[in-house]
């Protein structure tokens, strides 16, 4: 890549002209919108259009898929989308980028080479590899590589590449790079584009999807359109959408997905650290929200890296406690189940979504959830569930399961690591079949502990209050980041965050979320974003696939916050 400034280079994709780059995104997950990439094509202008399929729940789907027949191990939901719209791709000179080759970008690479001879089109393939890291004892260890792996296969004239596990945010920044020539130098610029990136990466979230505020869209929520990000050569950008589409991009609206699975202000990437803490948001037009003033830092000196194990076996079985001594006939299944398959990982919950003095049976009941998780699939399978349905006669009054016995079902437990980036070697597989090892960044810094801001006082201690779900005030944001949740809340007017970020304390939240008080939690500001955002640590145990918690990614943790009814300041109004 040129060191040269931001906008030397000559554009090297298709469409848009050399002042802006605009890349769309059609997928956010595994099993995101199915019709999204028609949608996207058809809708408006594009110079790139991307796709997200690797959440960390999805490496190990596809570890398991890898296990039952080698030459898998890709979102194989990708091949099907791009069969419908691959000619219309290469027609409109769009470009299409996606991590969904996961664990074999190769054989995905491969399989979209073979589907396009079938169609009678002459597409260019690249991919990047080289996350993958040999770990004996995991079932799937990759690194999180960047963006200029992306950036060599379209400026060698790839139509379409594939990657294994990239940041994100690095299926817009490669074709930023590419386009502007931005080289290692241009940390500012690359901060931009990741900023860019992370906003469009869940889909619909940034257009109004899982909006606290989802009853003022336009639509009220009901099918939100895909981002586009507008990419200036500084890295600056404009979110907006295709006209037409549902749902709204706002100021808020993009401050919820910046807020969505963050640390603290310093967002690190393979490439760049994009500091939060500078980001200025405005709007820029209906539907148009600019996005600037993102300063940005040399990497660190190490990748993140996400491993995947299977952890054993696991059941579920929930009792219907309906009246009155809950508590007791509670006590009464615990005992029984403990006698007749042990003590060992079992575990109970149980959730009072009774109501006394209730009309109908289902205002009356409590819920005992009911987990079982084990080594020995046998245990775990059916001599737990099988136990559970023999109590139907022989326990409390009114006793029913929601559920027949069922088998055991294996779960995944994941973990973070970390890997220097000398040690790992990305490569760009060109569309000639030339092979190019991308450079880990000269310049790196080490990385320090973030430092947490918790304020130094509350302000006044005496104000006119009024009660009231603090959710009438404020929006919230939450989700996982392996077995670690984040929480963001950010306030809706200058007002409100003057008393939020004085008055929405560590402890404060240990007191409205008891279950975050036994456990680490970190508080982080973001004044330009009126925000406060919460780390809590161990929240989700090993992991997504691992968890039993009803909640088990953590995101209904924000509505929850702001569902809790509190002493508001009544001189801050709605």
């Amino acid at each position: 890549m040129s060191g040269a400034a931001p906008g030397a280079a000559q554009p090297v994709t298709a469409g848009g002209g050399p002042g802006v780059l605009r890349v769309g995104n059609a997928s956010g997950f595994y099993g995101d919108r199915f019709a999204a990439w028609r949608e996207m094509l058809d809708g408006g202008e594009l110079d790139v259009l991307t796709g997200d399929y690797l959440a960390e729940l999805t490496m190990l789907i596809l570890g398991r898929d890898r296990l039952r027949d080698p030459a898998l191990g890709y979102a194989k939901t990708f091949l099907r989308q791009v069969e419908d719209c691959l000619g219309t791709a290469l027609d409109r000179g769009v470009k299409l980028v996606t991590n969904a080759g996961g664990l074999n970008p190769a054989g995905l690479a491969a399989a979209i080479e073979a589907l396009a001879g079938r169609l009678g089109l002459a597409a260019r393939i690249g991919y990047v590899e080289g996350d993958a890291l040999d770990r004996p004892d995991a079932l799937t260890a990759n690194a999180y590589l960047g963006a200029f792996g992306i950036a060599a296969c379209l400026e060698a004239g790839a139509d379409v590449v594939v990657t294994g596990r990239v940041t994100d945010a690095s299926l817009a920044v490669g074709p930023a790079i590419a386009r502007f020539g931005w080289g290692r130098g241009d940390l500012d610029a690359l901060a931009g584009a990741t900023v860019a990136g992370h906003l469009i990466e869940c889909g619909a979230q940034v257009t109004g999807g899982n909006f606290s505020f989802f009853t003022e869209l336009p639509d009220g929520g009901r099918r939100p359109g895909f981002p586009i990000a507008e990419i200036h050569p500084d890295g600056s950008s404009v979110l907006t959408k295709h006209p037409g589409t549902g749902g709204a991009v706002t100021v808020e609206t993009v401050t919820a997905q910046l807020l969505y699975e963050v640390g603290g202000p310093d967002y690190l990437g393979p490439d760049v650290v994009a500091r939060l803490d500078t980001v200025e948001l405005n709007a820029d037009g209906p539907d148009r929200v600019r996005v600037s003033g993102v300063r940005g830092t040399p990497p660190p000196d190490t990748l993140k890296v996400g491993v995947n194990n299977l952890g054993g076996f696991r059941n579920s079985m929930t009792f219907v406690l309906c009246g009155l001594d809950i508590p007791a006939k509670a006590a009464l299944v615990r005992g029984q189940l403990e006698e007749a398959v042990g003590t060992e990982g079992l575990e109970f919950t149980l959730a009072r979504t009774d109501h006394p003095d209730a009309a109908d049976t289902e205002a009356a009941s409590a819920l005992l959830h009911v987990h079982l998780r084990d080594g020995d699939k046998a245990r775990a399978g059916r001599a737990f569930s099988a136990a559970a349905v023999e109590l139907a006669l022989a326990s409390y009054p009114g006793c029913t399961l929601t559920t027949l016995p069922g088998d055991a079902t294996p779960y995944g437990v994941f973990t973070a690591d970390t890997v220097s980036q000398d040690e790992v070697e990305q490569v760009a597989v060109l569309p000639s079949g030339e092979r190019m090892t991308i450079p880990p960044p000269p310049v790196r810094c080490l990385a320090g502990p973030p430092v947490q801001q918790n304020p130094l006082s509350e302000g006044p201690a005496s104000h006119p209050t009024r009660r009231g779900a603090l959710g009438e005030l404020v929006g919230a944001r939450s989700g996982d980041k392996g077995g670690d949740a984040n929480l963001g809340v950010w306030a809706r007017t200058d007002e409100t965050w003057a008393w939020l970020r004085g008055w929405l304390t560590v402890e404060r939240l240990a007191e409205l979320l008891p279950e975050t008080a036994p456990l680490t939690v970190e508080r982080y500001e973001l004044p330009n974003l009126r925000a406060v955002n919460f780390v809590v640590r161990g929240l989700l145990g090993q992991g997504v696939a691992a968890s039993t918690r009803f909640d088990p990614q953590a995101k209904a943790l924000g509505e929850l916050l702001r569902s809790r009814v509190v002493d508001l300041p009544a001189e801050v109004s709605t």
